[in-house]
């Protein structure tokens, strides 16, 4: 089993850090957080679609470049690394994800090829009441009309299309949705450069995903495709929180020596490369049941998404104890990979839920 990535995708990372680095700066983020009403960095979402970025893992019929997760696996690192402001994980991880896997051949024809260019900004939602069970969609469709609500549903303030779990006389089914007219209630969040809303459906029209009656392994599918590439989003912001502390314990001078001296900060930032290392090596499992198919990948996510849940709430909390005071003020960059981490660890379930889909996966292989 080999973990290490070829020179091609190693090139690839080297072209992704170079544009992140000019474009996803703290001072672009920073300015997505102070406008109101600005959810991503259109420009940069602009550039990754000259770069083709969300056609990375997109089949060619599909308008996409048919590169696989591990490329994607790439991106999602460097992305974190940097705070990209842009609705990838919903868009890419997620909606495309439910529609290679469920839809119909002329669905995937119709809706693939806008959601690879990056016109189309596609979501998943499926949490209710910040549920996500089979047991809580309560979501109806009638006359394929849908009525209800989900909540919360990251990236519904700029979506354009959403592809929705809806319950029907016979289950519960994926439906793709046109967001044009749905009321869209903003929740407030903590992370100002993701949006949270409730997505208020009144009778919508809803175009059924597919042909398949139960839509739960699509869905679990999908979270676990969601899990393994967050993780190395998390990854990448864990590795960058550990860095932010290392640079400023440098330059921070107290009692005439830099601060990176003491046993104590010393302590922490050891701590914050272990979780990061431990991290990054149950990601690489994780991508490997991925890019392989493997029947390990419910166990595989789970394992990465609880490590890196872990590991970058850790190195996020540490870095902004480590710049002391000024660590959680708004001015200063700490802040926002906190917030970043908070938002990343409970999109698409807290830990709880994978750890528990993690000890399920080891006691049926016992």
């Amino acid at each position: 089993m080999d973990f290490a990535f070829s020179k091609d995708q190693e090139a690839m990372r080297d072209a992704a850090t170079r544009l992140l680095g000019d474009l996803s700066t703290m001072e672009s983020v920073h300015k997505v957080f102070d406008a109101d009403g600005v959810y991503f960095d259109e420009k940069l979402w602009k550039q990754m679609a000259e770069n083709g970025w969300q056609g990375t893992a997109i089949p060619e019929a599909y308008g996409g470049y048919d590169m696989g997760y591990l490329e994607l696996a790439i991106l999602a690192e460097e992305m974190g690394r940097n705070l990209a402001c842009v609705p990838f994980s919903s868009s890419i991880y997620m909606a495309a994800e439910a529609i290679l896997q469920a839809g119909s051949e002329e669905q995937k024809k119709r809706y693939l090829p806008g959601i690879a260019s990056g016109e189309t900004i596609a979501t998943f939602a499926l949490a209710e009441d910040g549920y996500l069970d089979e047991k809580h969609v309560e979501l109806k469709v009638e006359n394929g009309k849908l009525r209800g609500t989900k909540s919360p549903v990251a990236d519904g303030a700029i979506a354009d299309l959403a592809v929705v779990a809806a319950r029907g006389s016979d289950g519960v089914r994926l439906y793709v949705v046109s967001l044009e007219g749905v009321e869209r209630k903003v929740l407030k969040s903590m992370e100002r450069s993701r949006s949270l809303v409730s997505l208020i459906f009144n009778g919508v029209d809803a175009e059924p995903l597919g042909t398949a009656v139960q839509a739960w392994p699509v869905v679990e599918r999908v979270l676990n495709t969601a899990a393994v590439l967050m993780a190395f989003e998390q990854v990448g912001g864990a590795q960058r929180s550990q860095a932010m502390a290392v640079d400023y314990a440098k330059e921070r001078y107290a009692f005439g020596r830099p601060i990176g001296s003491f046993q104590s900060i010393k302590h922490r930032i050891a701590d914050m490369y272990m979780k990061n290392e431990l991290a990054r090596s149950d990601c690489f499992y994780g991508a490997w049941a991925l890019s392989t198919g493997s029947e390990k990948l419910p166990e595989a996510a789970a394992l990465s998404r609880v490590a890196a849940c872990e590991a970058f709430a850790f190195a996020a909390q540490e870095n902004v104890q480590v710049h002391g005071g000024i660590g959680f003020t708004w001015q200063a960059d700490p802040h926002l990979f906190l917030k970043r981490a908070k938002f990343l660890e409970f999109v698409i379930g807290g830990p709880s839920i994978w750890r528990d889909q993690l000890t399920a996966c080891l006691v049926a292989a016992v």
